[in-house]
Formats: structure tokens, sequence, C-alpha cells
């Protein structure tokens, strides 16, 4: 059973210059997955799909194979992963490559580590599940979640709500934007990652930070480095 890395990694991003190998910390971001992928042993190959030849050699230099450029179809602001991933499995197909399972690992995820890419693997191969992403709990109650209109006016989403105890509510999550474990034949035939068999893994705030602006950025570093702290003390 052959599994592959995938690390979508594209150039010119907008909010965040050069966004996928900005300095985090002590090394570009890019770095991060790329190292925890080939230390997991978990991948018959870690590869990286970018169009930005900077980005194909700090790919390179940390480990990862970049075996093709992106097309520019597939670099525009438009592309979704999905067309990256079927763009990838497609190529390595055209060259005789053929995967069972793969792993898609963002370029800004330094969070991901060794144990909960063990556990998505451990968890889709056990329930037989198409996909497997780690998820956070909201931290407020989304059944509480209000609207504002031009005027400032706001308007409660689910009035029925209003009154009732947060402890009574029932938990939200949302997609942690860290990586996606999928059976790579169930992608190209429902074309989509998130279906009616997926399954998740809850971790807490700490354990991951969405990055879009430079205030995502440096929070995320305090975050880590408060989380490896922890982990040097115990």
């Amino acid at each position: 059973m052959l599994k592959l890395c995938i690390i979508p990694a594209r150039g010119g991003s907008k909010r965040i210059q050069k966004k996928n190998i900005k300095i985090f910390l002590d090394k570009p971001i890019i770095a991060y997955s790329i190292e925890i992928a080939l230390s997991s042993n978990l991948f018959d190959e870690v590869m990286v799909t970018t169009d930005d030849i900077e980005i194909a050699e700090v790919a390179k230099k940390y480990g990862a194979k970049v075996p093709f450029l992106r097309s520019k179809k597939n670099a525009n602001d438009f592309a979704t992963t999905i067309d990256v991933i079927n763009e990838v499995v497609h190529e390595y197909k055209k060259s005789g490559k053929h995967f069972e399972y793969a792993c898609c690992i963002y370029p800004t995820a330094p969070f991901v580590n060794e144990i909960l890419l063990k556990r998505g693997e451990k968890l889709i191969l056990a329930n037989n599940f198409d996909c497997v992403f780690p998820v956070m709990e909201f931290s407020f109650p989304t059944q509480r979640a209000l609207k504002i209109d031009d005027s400032h006016k706001m308007t409660l989403i689910q009035p029925e709500y209003q009154n009732t105890r947060s402890q009574d509510l029932e938990k939200t999550y949302h997609d942690a934007g860290q990586f996606y474990w999928f059976n790579i034949e169930k992608l190209l035939q429902k074309g989509k990652l998130w279906t009616d068999n997926t399954g998740v893994i809850p971790i807490k705030q700490t354990e991951g930070q969405d990055i879009d602006t430079l205030e995502d950025w440096k929070l995320a570093e305090i975050k880590y480095k408060l989380l490896h702290e922890k982990k040097t003390i115990i």
C-alpha cells in the first residue's frame, strides 16, 4: 500500500508576502511540514507542488521532491485544493506511479506532529473513511452567532438559543487547516474531500492556528513556543 504526501505551496501570496517560505521562528514555515512528513516514515514519497522556482528550491533543500511545476491553471487565486490534488495524482499516474492513500499537509502548518499524522492514518484505515482531518472546537457557541446590518443593528441567526445555557448547547467544530488524509480513488470518484464518510481528530486550541494575516502569524509563533516549552519542561 503506497502512500504519498502532497504539500501544496503556490507562489504569489497576497496577504503575507512569500508566506510559504517566510521564516517562522528559525526556518521557512514550509520546512516544518516537509520535515515532519519525512521523519514520520509514513510516506513512500514526500512532494511539494508549486509554480514558484524559489519555493521549489527551498522544498528540495529540506528533502522534499518537486517532480514537476504546477500548471498555471492551478496556480491562480481560484484553484482549489481538490484541483491541485487531482493534478498531482494524474501527473504521477502518467509517470507510472500509483498511490492508494495520500496526505495533503498544508505548507503553513507547523503544529502538525508525528503523533497526529499517525492518528490520522490509523483512523482512516481502521474505519475505511474516505478522508480524515484535524478539527478544533469553536471557542464560543456558534448557536449564539449574530449578524450586523449597515446601521450596526444586530440580529441573532438562531434566536431560539438566546436563553439556552452554554453548557446545554451542542459543541461545534471547524477545520484546523493542517492536513487531510484521504483515499485517492474515493477522492477521484466523489470529487471532494469532505464526504458523508469522513472522520475527524479533535485537537486543542493551543495545538493549531489558522494563518491568514501577520497578526495570525505572530500568534502562531507565540502558541508554538508555549507548546514546545511546555513539552520540554514535562
